[in-house]
């Protein structure tokens, strides 16, 4: 079936109104929101030619290949993510596109798979702990002109293309913000923190901002407990267990990474549900479920299909020498009322 201009919307992350005025060259929408449109449209069939702004047609044989490393586990939006690697690599006909995952938060495992990568591929995509091998491991890459960018969490000081996803640490200071707002700054509270790992940047980036906002604005609430759970439910689950047993009194939760189903089967079970205050990350078919019955009360998104997109779009920009400017994902903030589709 031919694509819609839904289809091309949700593809692009606009609106249908949106996708009908670059079709129909009207005025009111940015130059690089066109390019992304028309690049859109173009690779589902809806037009026919190449537009402006969308990757160059490959000669005969030309085909770039592309890898991804990404971590392993139960941690829905990475899912989220490599399903839209997969989707929109399959509507590049110019890329050759591979998927690893690797168990574990295992440093050295991850490096290893990054320097077996040299001289296979020409460009890695790489959520990456932040870690002295694996440093060396991307510098090692780009010695030998491979394109690396690092997605949805940072490494600094490495010779990466690009970093594609949104302000961490902003991030935090958000979550910060809504605590603040939602529980107000002046009855004293406790508050316990929770990450997947703070082995990731992006991870310990948003517990930096959440608590120096407190500190700033909130000093009331006071951070109980600290918690890494791996991205793993269960020990999510396990970990919120004995932290409601511990603090009886807990006032609110900020998950800064995954594992928010079993954090929310803890608060379930005890009937801590629904006054304990619990904000999340990433909107997944879990957390909307939680959203939609009140144990989550807001989340912060990042989009994980404007990620993949960029993704692919910067790696092979770059592999062909050619300059892109980035489409970065926004950093919201969802309720129970605006939902998205995902």
């Amino acid at each position: 079936m031919r694509s819609t201009l839904t289809d091309i919307a949700r593809e692009a992350g606009v609106s249908a109104a949106t996708v009908d005025r670059v079709l129909n060259n009207r005025p009111g929408v940015r130059a690089r929101t066109r390019e992304i449109v028309l690049e859109m449209a173009h690779r589902l069939g809806y037009i026919a030619e190449g537009p402006n702004g969308a990757p160059p047609r490959p000669s005969p044989g030309e085909v770039i290949r592309l890898d991804f490393a990404l971590p392993a586990g139960t941690n829905s939006f990475i899912k989220m993510l490599h399903r839209h690697i997969e989707a929109q690599a399959l509507a590049r006909p110019d890329l050759d596109v591979h998927i690893a995952t690797i168990e574990g938060f295992n440093p050295d495992r991850l490096a290893r798979l990054l320097q077996e990568l040299r001289g296979q591929t020409q460009g890695v995509g790489v959520i990456a702990l932040d870690h002295p091998t694996v440093r060396e491991a991307i510098r090692s890459l780009s010695a030998n002109d491979v394109k690396v960018v690092t997605i949805a969490s940072d490494i600094l000081h490495v010779p990466r293309v690009a970093y594609i996803g949104i302000d961490n640490r902003a991030a935090g200071r958000l979550a910060g913000y809504l605590l603040n707002r939602f529980m107000g700054s002046e009855r004293p509270s406790k508050v316990a923190l929770f990450a997947g790992s703070l082995s990731y940047r992006g991870h310990e980036e948003r517990e930096m901002g959440f608590r120096h906002i407190l500190t700033e604005e909130s000093p009331n609430l006071k951070i109980v407990e600290m918690r890494e759970m791996l991205d793993d439910r269960e020990k999510a689950y396990s970990e919120a267990s004995a932290l409601l047993d511990r603090h009886p009194d807990l006032a609110a939760i900020y998950n800064v990474g995954a594992g928010n189903t079993g954090i929310a089967r803890a608060l379930k079970e005890r009937g801590r549900a629904k006054d304990i205050l619990f904000l999340g990350h990433e909107v997944t078919d879990g957390t909307k479920e939680l959203l939609l019955d009140g144990t989550l009360d807001a989340v912060i998104d990042q989009n994980p299909r404007v990620e993949a997109r960029e993704a692919l779009n910067i790696l092979s920009h770059s592999v062909r020498h050619l300059s892109y400017e980035p489409h970065q994902p926004r950093l919201q903030v969802i309720f129970k009322e605006n939902i998205p589709e995902i």
